[in-house]
């Protein structure tokens, strides 16, 4: 009991912190929590509270319905309920929901978005980024159209 040199089971030899028990362990940030900074973790994560700065997981990220992200986010997997600004470089699936809102850049290379979800992004799906600019397609179509100087007057026949 007391002056035991036995370990105490779950607990690390070198640290003595308590070890996670399963591999499928889930982080927490409430409602009413404000996170400023850089999250990292290695096991799924909810967020219902608020993350300003970069979050880094390597397993599924759960924003939900009351969280907000603002600033970076990379991750295996994410479920995305409510509001992201910002960065998003999901490594397999992103799921948007029917009341998330979402703006700014998102890499991905699965995508669902729900009927009903704001989702007002540049979007880069299925692999490497194109090396090629973006290009707006009204800009695109303006310089396709032929320009009429003043002088040349329009054939009927083309």
């Amino acid at each position: 009991m007391f002056g035991n040199n036995k370990n105490e089971e779950g607990k690390t030899k070198s640290t003595g912190l308590i070890t996670p028990t399963s591999a499928n362990s889930l982080n927490s940030i409430v409602k009413g929590t404000t996170i400023e900074g850089t999250v990292r973790s290695e096991s799924d994560i909810r967020i219902d509270g608020t993350i300003k700065g970069k979050l880094f997981c390597d397993s599924k990220i759960i924003l939900g319905p009351s969280g907000k992200v603002e600033g970076e986010i990379n991750c295996q997997n994410a479920v995305i309920e409510g509001a992201f600004e910002g960065t998003i470089q999901v490594k397999d699936t992103l799921i948007i929901k029917e009341k998330a809102v979402i703006s700014g850049d998102v890499t991905t290379d699965k995508l669902i978005i729900a009927s009903g979800a704001i989702f007002n992004v540049n979007c880069n799906m299925g692999g490497k980024k194109s090396n090629k600019p973006f290009v707006n397609a009204k800009a695109a179509a303006k310089e396709l159209k032929p320009a009429n100087k003043p002088s040349e007057k329009a054939s009927p026949l083309g």
